[in-house]
């Protein structure tokens, strides 16, 4: 394996640790609207959420990148 398969399957990875986190983040805030939860509640359980979805749409990024220029750059 090359320098340039190394990246893109790093990259790869990235990305779908990436898309795990966000399909939890999906799942987690459609469990909290099933259980009725009243409107201080639901917030404060989306405000944890919102971090983990903003590092999960990172991480696919930079995962995305990471490929994209593995396969550009590649002999």
């Amino acid at each position: 394996m090359t320098l340039y398969d190394w990246i893109i399957w790093t990259g790869a990875v990235l990305t779908l640790i990436g898309l795990a986190a966000l399909v939890w983040c999906i799942w987690t805030v459609s469990r909290a609207r099933a259980r009725g939860l009243d409107d201080a509640a639901l917030r404060e359980r989306m405000r944890g959420v919102l971090a983990v979805n903003l590092a999960a749409l990172g991480c696919s990024a930079i995962g995305l990148m990471m490929v994209v220029t593995g396969i550009i750059l590649a002999p």
